[in-house]
């Protein structure tokens, strides 16, 4: 039976290394959604229009993509401590640079090495809190990181574009870089490294494992969407309705932290295959009703609900793949999960992107919503097979 809370029942040292991890990690992530939004809209503002706007975040993603899958032998190398440190210099550093010029080529340089910052952190945060999680609680420790992850998005996300709007793009930079770099303080609380995490073998190898195809490939058509609301909403809607949008937004990443710990809490007790298929069916619905974004009700409404089922689709595929893989394999399963949510982050706003400029925001949005369904095919094979 699960009864005590998690953090009863890890050890002093492991619950002291778990806290220090989550302070590590909200800081990384508050640098990083501040400019989620922010930065397109920098992009668009100066030049670069909606194709600009999402090529940016697009460019961020493709680094984070290709420095994740690095990560796992960084790691065996140089340890927790010296590669999340890294990614924090990463992270925060370059975003000080925008205050210089909106220059496209710079911006893209700037996105181009915070996302390599961003492949890092999320790599590593994932893996340790798996490890340092008791197996027993590994949903709820899974959940917490996650809930404490996401509260940067609830709060990041539609203040970088209340403080762009009332304080200028430089403040907004300059906090971002900061706040990227307090959790420096911490790092040298983690553990340094792990004996039980290898690098045998490729993350796409792991992608091969299985049982981690399907929730990979589910997540990725989930993660598609979070990417084109971030990017595009605001941009989708007149300038008077943009702090709807920001409010939606608000919304969304709200409705995405209750989910996500409900999905874990529920995980350990029932089982986190049982919430698959309901959270591809939650995710679509509220993509669709994006088609009438100019309607502030049905953008919230719809916000609300893909963030719910998105929430739970982060918990329930993250719990899935590290249940299937042994201790020695989590570096690389979290490598694959972060690569799945970045490419689908990338995918999303570069394919809006070019959707929306010949065929308008609506059509993306139809898309968008027909691509987070098509992912109702694996979940319900995963379902299938997953049954003895």
């Amino acid at each position: 039976m699960i009864g005590k809370p998690l953090f009863t029942t890890s050890s002093p040292k492991a619950s002291k290394e778990l806290v220090m991890l989550l302070v590590a990690a909200f800081g990384a992530l508050s640098g990083f959604y501040l400019l989620v939004s922010v930065v397109p809209l920098y992009t668009a503002g100066s030049g670069g229009g909606g194709f600009g706007a999402g090529l940016v975040t697009g460019t961020m993603m493709l680094s984070t993509v290709v420095t994740e899958l690095a990560v796992p032998r960084l790691l065996a190398r140089l340890g927790y401590r010296a590669v999340l440190a890294l990614g924090l210099l990463l992270l925060g550093v370059p975003a000080l640079a925008l205050i210089a010029t909106s220059d496209t080529a710079l911006v893209l340089a700037v996105s181009l090495v915070r996302g390599a910052g961003l492949g890092i952190v999320v790599v590593v945060g994932s893996a340790l809190a798996a490890e340092l999680s008791p197996a027993r609680h590994r949903g709820e420790g899974l959940a917490v990181y996650g809930v404490v992850v996401g509260v940067p998005a609830v709060v990041g996300l539609p203040a970088g574009i209340w403080l762009s709007e009332r304080f200028g793009f430089t403040a907004v930079f300059a906090v971002a870089g900061a706040v990227s770099l307090v959790p420096l303080a911490v790092v040298s609380a983690l553990p340094s490294k792990s004996g039980d995490v290898t690098t045998s073998g490729s993350v796409f190898g792991a992608f091969r494992a299985g049982g981690l195809a399907r929730p990979t490939v589910v997540f990725t058509a989930i993660t598609v969407g979070a990417g084109v609301f971030a990017t595009f909403l605001p941009l989708a809607v007149s300038a008077e309705a943009r702090g709807t949008a920001a409010f939606a937004l608000l919304v969304q990443s709200l409705t995405m932290s209750v989910a996500r710990f409900a999905a874990g809490r529920f995980g350990d007790r029932h089982g986190s295959g049982r919430l698959l298929v309901p959270s591809v069916l939650v995710s679509a619905l509220g993509a669709a009703l994006l088609l009438w974004a100019d309607d502030p009700v049905a953008m919230v409404a719809g916000m609300a609900l893909f963030g719910a089922g998105f929430g739970a689709a982060q918990n329930v595929t993250l719990a899935l793949m590290m249940e299937r893989v042994e201790a020695a394999d989590y570096g690389r399963t979290s490598a694959l999960w972060n690569v799945a949510y970045d490419a689908g982050f990338g995918i999303g706003a570069v394919g809006f992107g070019m959707l929306a400029g010949p065929f308008g925001y609506g059509t993306g949005f139809a898309f968008t919503a027909a691509v987070v369904l098509a992912a109702l095919v694996p979940a319900m094979l995963d379902r299938r097979v997953a049954k003895p």
